[in-house]
């Protein structure tokens, strides 16, 4: 059933909201194979903790009590886990223990090893928050994302629906194959993905690699046309693309997409099962900007994909694709409600 948030919603909790440093900052007890980093991030930011799974070492936020109900909050490209620094005292002010992780390629997050691919492939990204889980013992948990964070949410509820007490995800449903990524859109459809063809040469990767802070400030503005974000806000998440390797990781994902790069043999049979576009059954809501410039669904053409308990609800007030970022009391709202569906 469709809802409609109006700006007076992001009110939510207001009276619970701390400072964006927040995040990361309320101690937890550690678990087997997780240490707290020894510094902070530049102006405020989180402190961070590390796992190792899946071949990385992720580095993640937490905050909350460690017996509370776990969160897990995901982000996309060209963003961070500065986008949660609003939501996640709303929810913690709820008794949830919030994680929110570094994606591959991004922060403080690195490789085990030089060896390994830097791959991309939406299954390889998305089993890193499989993984992650496993190393801190966490059965299952409410997920939550945006852009590449709600695809990962997506096939995590899809592939392992055990893991997904609830699933909150941002333009609804982000499955997809490369058999999907061959076929042609509609040309105005295809001028919105323009990055992704810039992407697919060289002369792409080589000037996102010497431009990737004005590039992705670009994507920001493209993205949220009315989200009026200040210099500091920027810099805060644009450290994270000082990562080694998120140039090929985010170059390889969209590569990946069009068949343009293999991926490795191990999410072949992941890949397949996405192929088939599977359903997602566990406990729904998606949320959808009013003003959301970046390439999205249109959330009929997906609402059947939902079998579960599900509500869609379209959030008002110039919001565009960084929603938990710009409307960060409807975000924590749904995490709260998809618990009850």
């Amino acid at each position: 059933m469709p809802t409609t948030l109006d700006p007076t919603r992001r009110r939510l909790l207001g009276a619970a909201v701390i400072s964006a440093a927040a995040l990361g900052h309320t101690p937890t007890a550690a678990a087997d194979g997780r240490q707290a980093s020894k510094s902070a991030g530049r102006g405020g930011s989180p402190a961070l903790r590390t796992v190792q799974a899946n071949g990385l070492e992720i580095a993640y936020a937490e905050v909350g009590p460690s017996n509370g109900p776990p969160v897990i909050l995901l982000h996309g490209w060209p963003y961070d886990i500065h986008a949660f620094e609003a939501v996640a005292p709303l929810l913690v002010a709820q008794g949830y223990r919030v994680i929110a992780p570094y994606v591959r390629g991004y922060g403080p997050t690195r490789f085990l090893s030089a060896d390994t691919v830097r791959n991309g492939q939406p299954s390889a990204v998305a089993f890193d928050t499989v993984a992650m889980m496993d190393a801190l013992r966490i059965k299952s948990a409410i997920l939550g994302g945006f852009d590449w964070g709600a695809r990962s949410a997506d096939i995590i509820a899809a592939l392992w629906p055990e893991r997904c007490r609830g699933l909150v995800s941002v333009s609804g449903y982000l499955i997809g194959s490369q058999a999907a990524g061959a076929k042609p859109l509609p040309p105005a459809a295809e001028f919105q993905w323009w990055y992704q063809f810039y992407f697919a040469t060289e002369r792409g990767r080589a000037g996102y690699e010497a431009n990737r802070r004005p590039f992705n400030r670009l994507i920001w503005q493209l993205a949220s046309p009315k989200w009026s974000f200040d210099d500091a806000t920027y810099a805060r998440s644009a450290d994270a693309f000082d990562n080694p390797d998120h140039v090929a990781i985010v170059i390889h994902n969209y590569r990946w997409r069009m068949g343009l790069a293999e991926g490795e043999a191990r999410y072949d049979v992941f890949e397949a099962q996405l192929a088939t576009a599977p359903t997602i059954g566990v406990p729904t809501i998606t949320l959808e900007g009013d003003a959301n410039g970046a390439p999205h669904p249109d959330p009929s053409a997906y609402a059947a994909k939902f079998t579960g308990p599900y509500v869609h609800r379209l959030v008002e007030g110039g919001v565009g694709h960084n929603l938990p970022q710009e409307a960060p009391g409807p975000f924590a709202q749904a995490i709260l409600d998809v618990a009850r569906l």
